[in-house]
């Protein structure tokens, strides 16, 4: 009796290490084919309009994905385009509304330009930041880049 005893305790330790933890559920990311889509389709839109750009894209943890620097941009528009693309892509709102929320941290945009990015069901993947133009051109450019990805600029 004592050696099926422990066979039965050695075959629940067994299972029990063998059983697989509970996942974490499942969430879409913002993978570099997408943000080069994003970061192309901004381009393509801006180069059609004659405006050079820079364009940030940055994941939703705040990671560069993808970057791009037209030729005849001024070198300065870099790294406002990244300001505006990481306040986006962190803090989930537009730059051209957190720039109506007052002074606040460095790393939030103030001026337009930085757009967020969600999937076509709502879930915040990023952001993107566009600068070298007028900030409503910013703004379009990367709104235009988002939707040549298949992704939106506002949750669903």
């Amino acid at each position: 009796m004592t050696f099926g005893y422990h066979q039965a305790a050695a075959a629940l330790a067994m299972l029990a290490v063998a059983a697989p933890a509970p996942a974490q559920t499942a969430r879409p990311i913002l993978d570099y084919a997408t943000a080069a889509k994003v970061r192309d389709g901004c381009l393509a839109w801006a180069g059609e309009r004659g405006l050079k750009v820079a364009v940030a894209v940055y994941d939703e943890s705040g990671r560069l994905i993808a970057f791009a620097h037209s030729d005849g941009a001024p070198s300065a528009v870099a790294e406002f385009a990244m300001w505006k693309g990481k306040s986006a892509a962190t803090i989930h709102v537009a730059s051209k509304d957190t720039a109506n929320w007052g002074n606040g941290p460095a790393n939030l945009a103030t001026w337009e330009g930085g757009t967020p990015i969600f999937t076509p069901e709502g879930t915040a993947l990023g952001g993107v930041g566009v600068s070298g133009a007028s900030g409503a051109e910013d703004g379009a450019c990367g709104e235009a880049g988002i939707a040549a990805a298949g992704m939106a600029p506002r949750g669903g």
